[in-house]
């Protein structure tokens, strides 16, 4: 039957009004008639489609196209496939409910994506299909069908053997399409906002940021238990057949609202043998059929965690199934009836035979461990991080649970092999949601360094739970068991290790290529196989698509094959390698060249073939190494006081320890660097060979020597056993004798306080702990050093200036004024200490009220009293030997009025100056002088008046 859709428009009568929207039937039935037959099909296509085209033509399939096409709160439409009882009568129903039937072979729901269909677009569009299996979908023989009808009465076998099992299906779609779905939209959605937004953009939508996992989470959790309801173990549920007597009497006695007991049972049948011995041939019957659910095990060494925890439960739920069926009214009354009748052999030893309650109690305990058990953690689990806080999680919960409960560490053992396996799939799960072999080597890297964690996780707490479990068996006195767990996940484990490895290799491959050929590479690069980086794309190439985490032996068979093809284009590229590698060698101008040759080359030694071809080399490198290790050990045994740095450092004020450790450090670093150097030559793992041993064996011996810790020991020793404390008096007067034991001005400041803070300062900045006190000590003498460095200064000054006035005593008495202004100065400063300079903040800063800065403007008062001194005292002596050299000219100057006034001029202007600088004792002086001019001008005059009379007479 073919269906035509003829309309104008429906949705607007002849004026153009708009009217109710409408949709053909004939449009959803041609949609129908295209989609069910492929989805629910049997053999004979001509049946079925026959079948459908009458369901869709009758008035309720009309009916249904109808309202499903133009009713909005109609969202679904439901298409079952029947095929009868005996198999061969196929009908199809159309319904808005989905109804669930032994002979129903599947169904076909259709979903609207818009409210109202629109006849203008295809249907397609519009909706999305969905084939749901039914019960009798697996087997087409009429045993099936009649076993399907038989369970028709017990809706508990209807996933049975000869039917399909829904959890299944549905854990299907679920793990196969639904996951997958939402996976593949939000990563693409999540790609495309990184692109858009750049790589320090932000979402908006925080809600929707933190909703992604938590619905990943959800749906996770809702496969998970699709899957247990395929797992679990059925209890044989447990019915005991009650007496059609009895029960009738219970059942009038609870119309009455009466107690049923013994009397309410008719007296003729307590008489009868035949009804007592029916009686009593349930009572057995019971305690067989108890016994059945009392002895039940399962073998906690196969299946998965949840089978054994969903097993104890149910256990437990069948047990009190039983329990309160025992303390029915039925089961009392009959237990009462063999009584009356004395068949106690019947009744006395029922509770002991059943040995429900042993069972009860085992069970009860079991349960303590098995309630609230986390394995959901593990199996919902969507990244590598949440499986290991899972299996942190599960065992934390085992070792405390296990010391409260009676559950057997026998049996503990193969539950933790069960989490294994568990722990196993899960991870394969995730893991196989990415292409491993396919990822950037940086990504891959640290999705290893991940899962290497949670297979650590697992080792800690494995070790934990195994010490828990001895200490168990010894308390409670079990027979002894090796405590030992088979790990199902350790060849995972070793299979991951394993390709991490073989992929850092060849990223070290690679990476050294592009590095060292990479000139060449751009120019042989169309030539694809023929160039190295080609080669190395091309055997990545051969086992980017093999499965790694098959671990089974098929898997592993195809892992050997693609490496060995692997390691044959491997080989080619390594004998290109070796030419240019001896190449660059050969043409080495010196060892250091050599070293860079091998710096770049160096990751690619871990391949025996490369390794092999510059042996030569080697040898002739490594005993340059040695040469230079050797000369290092010479200056070494040279000592710090005899070297260049030792003058180098006294330039730079470092101090003589620091200095020396310093030295030692660099010593130290050249020592690193050589080492360096030998990997760079033998590569990694060069400690494994026997000339590496021996260097390995050298270089630790002269480090030892290089140990700076007992040159500070040292010297901590020796600043400990000084008293140097920021105390005392500032000023000091002594006497020495190279002066005829005359009085001297000092400062009295250890110098030793000075080298103290340069050291602790430099032993803080090489990383040294120095004592908190000694510490204090430094910073002391570091706040009083620029108050003791100016102070001393000013007194060197003072001295220095004293002495060269002792050698003009003729001005003496003219300089006696600054003279006093120093005295007085320094008189003031005899009482200072030193403490009180510790609290000053500088020396020309703060209130000059204080005291702490009253004390620190005394250094520059004094600096400045002894600056005059010394500027006056110069001045002084300079005039000084002006006046003397005019004296002196004054002797043989030209005899005339002339000549004498000039000279007598100079010397008037000079003590001017004398007098404007405010000297002392001037007039004193300038006596003593006019009594030397008189003398020098007398005897001039004498010498005159003589020549007047030698020539006169």
């Amino acid at each position: 039957m073919e269906y035509s859709v003829e309309y104008d428009d429906p949705e607007r009568n002849a004026e153009g009004a708009t009217r109710a929207p409408y949709c053909e039937p004939g449009y959803i039935q041609k949609y129908l008639m295209g989609i069910v037959p492929v989805l629910l099909g049997g053999a004979d296509e001509a049946v079925d489609s026959a079948a459908l085209s009458e369901a869709i033509a009758s008035a309720e399939g009309l009916g249904a196209c109808q309202t499903f096409g133009t009713d909005s709160s109609v969202s679904a439409l439901y298409v079952s496939r029947d095929i009868g009882s005996d198999g061969t009568q196929v009908k199809f129903e159309v319904s808005f409910e989905l109804a669930w039937k032994p002979t129903y072979a599947g169904s076909v729901a259709v979903i609207k994506r818009v409210p109202v269909i629109d006849t203008h677009e295809p249907v397609a569009r519009q909706v999305q299909a969905m084939n749901l299996p039914g019960p009798a979908s697996v087997s087409g023989n009429n045993e099936a069908f009649t076993a399907a009808s038989a369970a028709d009465a017990d809706t508990e076998h209807v996933g049975g053997s000869s039917s399909v099992n829904p959890y299944e299906a549905l854990h299907a779609f679920m793990r196969f399409a639904v996951s997958p779905y939402f996976n593949a939209y939000v990563s693409a959605k999540e790609k495309a906002e990184q692109q858009h937004d750049g790589p320090g953009g932000h979402r908006d939508d925080k809600d929707a940021q933190q909703g992604v996992p938590m619905a990943k989470k959800k749906l996770a959790e809702l496969e998970l238990s699709l899957l247990h309801l395929q797992q679990n173990v059925d209890i044989p549920e447990t019915v005991l057949n009650i007496h059609p007597d009895i029960a009738r009497t219970v059942a009038d006695c609870r119309q009455r609202q009466q107690r049923a007991t013994v009397d309410a049972v008719d007296p003729e049948l307590l008489l009868d043998s035949g009804f007592l011995n029916q009686l009593q041939g349930d009572v057995n019957g019971w305690i067989k059929e108890i016994q059945k659910v009392a002895k039940l095990d399962r073998e906690p060494a196969s299946g998965t965690t949840s089978q054994e925890i969903n097993f104890w439960v149910s256990m437990e739920r069948a047990l009190e199934r039983i329990e309160e069926q025992l303390q029915s009214d039925e089961i009392v009354l009959t237990m009462d009836v063999l009584k009356a009748a004395k068949r106690f052999h019947a009744t006395v030893s029922f509770r002991t035979d059943t040995g429900l309650k042993e069972a009860a109690e085992r069970v009860t305990r079991y349960n303590v461990l098995m309630k609230d058990f986390p394995v959901n953690e593990l199996l919902a689990a969507t990244d590598i991080g949440r499986i290991s806080f899972s299996i942190e999680q599960i065992f934390a919960h085992i070792n405390k649970k296990l010391k409260l409960t009676a559950y057997p560490v026998r049996r503990a053992l193969p539950l933790v092999e069960a989490i294994s396996r568990d722990f196993n799939g899960q991870l394969i799960k995730v893991l196989s949601h990415v292409r491993l072999m396919h990822m950037d080597y940086a990504d891959f890297d640290r999705l290893f360094r991940d899962t290497q964690g949670a297979f650590d996780a697992w080792e800690t707490q494995v070790k934990e739970f195994a010490n828990l479990a001895r200490d168990i068996t010894r308390k409670r006195s079990e027979k002894f068991i090796p405590i030992k767990i088979r790990a199902a996940h350790a060849t995972l484990q070793e299979r991951f290790s394993f390709v991490h490895q073989f992929r850092e290799q060849h990223e070290q491959l690679q990476q050294t290529i592009v590095r060292v050929m990479g000139s060449s590479v751009g120019e042989r690069e169309e030539s694809g196989d023929g160039s190295a980086i080609g080669e190395i794309r091309l055997a990545y190439d051969g086992v980017r698509h093999v499965d790694i985490l098959d671990v089974t032996a098929e898997g592993a068979e195809q892992w050997e094959r693609a490496e060995t093809a692997y390691n044959e284009r491997v080989a080619r590229v390594e004998n290109q390698i070796i030419v240019r590698l001896r190449d660059r060698l050969a043409t080495a101008r010196n060892a250091s060249e050599m070293f860079r040759v091998f710096s770049k080359f160096n990751a690619l030694f871990v391949r025996p073939k490369i390794r092999g071809a510059i042996q030569e080399y080697q040898t002739q490198l490594i005993s340059s190494v040695k040469d230079d290790i050797r000369r290092l050990h010479d200056t070494f045994k040279r000592h710090y006081r005899r070297s260049e740095a030792y003058t180098m450092s006294q330039l730079r004020d470092v101090p003589p320890v620091s200095g020396a450790i310093i030295w030692i450090r660099q010593i130290e670093r050249q020592l690193d660097m050589y080492m360096r150097r030998i990997e760079d030559v033998l590569g990694s793992g060069w400690e494994l060979y026997a000339e590496g041993q021996r260097l390995r064996a050298d270089s630790a011996s002269f480090r030892r020597k290089l140990d700076t810790r007992p040159l500070y020991d040292a010297w901590f020793a020796e600043i400990s056993r000084r008293d140097l404390t920021v105390s005392g008096r500032v000023f000091l007067v002594t006497r020495l004798r190279a002066t005829g034991l005359a009085f001297q001005l000092n400062v009295s400041f250890d110098a030793q306080l000075i080298t103290l803070f340069k050291e602790v300062r430099e032993l803080l900045w090489l990383g040294f702990q120095v004592p908190h006190t000694l510490v204090n000590v430094a910073r002391d003498g570091r706040r009083v050093y620029p108050f003791a460095v100016s102070l001393m200064e000013t007194a060197k000054i003072y001295r220095q200036t004293s002495h060269r006035l002792q050698l003009h005593p003729d001005v003496l008495s003219l300089a006696a004024g600054y003279r006093r202004d120093v005295m007085l100065c320094v008189s003031r400063g005899m009482g200072l200490k030193w403490q009180s300079f510790v609290a000053s903040s500088g020396l020309y800063t703060g209130a000059p009220d204080s005291h702490e800065n009253r004390t620190a403007s005394f250094v520059g008062e004094f600096a400045a009293v002894v600056s005059v001194f010394q500027e006056k005292v110069e001045t002084l002596i300079s005039l000084n030997d002006a006046i003397n050299g005019a004296v002196r000219e004054l002797e043989h100057c030209g005899f005339s009025e002339e000549a004498f006034r000039a000279v007598l001029d100079r010397i008037q202007a000079l003590i001017d100056r004398l007098n404007l600088d405010n000297y002392a004792n001037l007039e004193q002086w300038v006596a003593e002088l006019d009594l030397r001019l008189e003398h020098v001008l007398t005897a001039r005059l004498s010498l005159a008046v003589q020549a007047w009379i030698r020539e006169f007479t």
